[in-house]
């Protein structure tokens, strides 16, 4: 029988996951990569002038930045993330842009947002969910932040949807474990087609779902998406909780960094990321 204050932990843990890719550079290279246009266009024809948005997990704010233009004049943008570190990059973006009256940032942690009732019209977030420990409960919470009627939105991607072509051995290697070390950090991997499921048990009733992809199809698309994986392997914080965490050894990383080097030079080299994406009327 578990008594309360087990019950309290284990509720801990569930909430509490690692976020799987960390802040090396080879990760927000990609991140850097995101806009609106590109990531969110879902969400950008229920954007109006005044209205007032959280982003939550922005990362270094390329997306927030996109974000702000569809509620200006009268709007505002309130951008979070758990890591201050990544904060002062999107804080440095938002200045470049001239954005510093529009969009502001705070540390923040989604399962427990430090914001009053109703106090957004939207509510965002992009690749979040897959890294949180609890995603229906951290809906709910955005959801608590959002007022009646508003729109709490999010996209993630699903890695078992993701194919590629030509077939490379490495690269089903790669993906075999990225998955398995993504749920020993807490996460799922597979969080896009959990989305309206996790939205329903989270509350709402007026889900609107979707999906959309990205595609490395051109050599400089595909050089460039290789490249970034290759080094994420080699040098992130995922390879050292690949290595630490028993799933694989550094050989093996070595094996799969050069796999995805290999398959970005052919000139056949394609890949698509599917993602899902949910519209919830709160």
């Amino acid at each position: 029988m578990t008594d309360a204050r087990g019950a309290a932990d284990e509720a801990s843990a569930r909430e509490t996951a690692v976020y799987t890719h960390g802040h090396h550079e080879s990760v927000l290279r990609s991140h850097r990569w995101r806009t609106a246009e590109n990531s969110a266009a879902y969400l950008i024809g229920e954007l109006r002038p005044g209205m007032r948005v959280l982003d939550v997990g922005c990362g270094p704010g390329t997306i927030t930045a996109d974000l702000a233009g569809p509620v200006t004049p009268g709007g505002h943008v309130t951008a979070v993330d758990a890591a201050e570190d990544v904060l002062e990059q999107a804080r440095a973006h938002a200045a470049d842009r001239g954005l510093g009256d529009v969009v502001s940032f705070a540390t923040a942690d989604v399962h427990a947002l430090d914001f009053p009732d109703d106090s957004f019209d939207v509510v965002h977030a992009h690749q979040v969910l897959q890294h949180v420990g609890d995603p229906v409960r951290a809906l709910r919470e955005m959801r608590r932040v959002c007022r009646p009627g508003g729109i709490v939105a999010a996209r993630d991607a699903d890695y078992a949807a993701m194919t590629w072509y030509p077939a490379a051995p490495g690269l089903d290697g790669w993906l075999d474990l990225y998955r398995r070390v993504a749920r020993a950090n807490g996460g799922e991997p597979d969080a896009g087609r959990r989305l309206r499921a996790w939205a329903r048990q989270a509350g709402f009733t007026d889900v609107a779902s979707s999906a959309s992809a990205w595609c490395f199809s051109t050599p400089e698309e595909t050089a460039w998406w290789s490249a970034l994986w290759a080094d994420r392997t080699r040098a992130s914080a995922y390879a050292a909780d690949a290595t630490g965490g028993g799933h694989t050894t550094d050989a093996e990383l070595t094996a799969i960094a050069e796999a995805w080097r290999a398959w970005g030079a052919d000139s056949d080299a394609w890949f698509s990321v599917l993602n899902a994406e949910i519209l919830c009327r709160a």
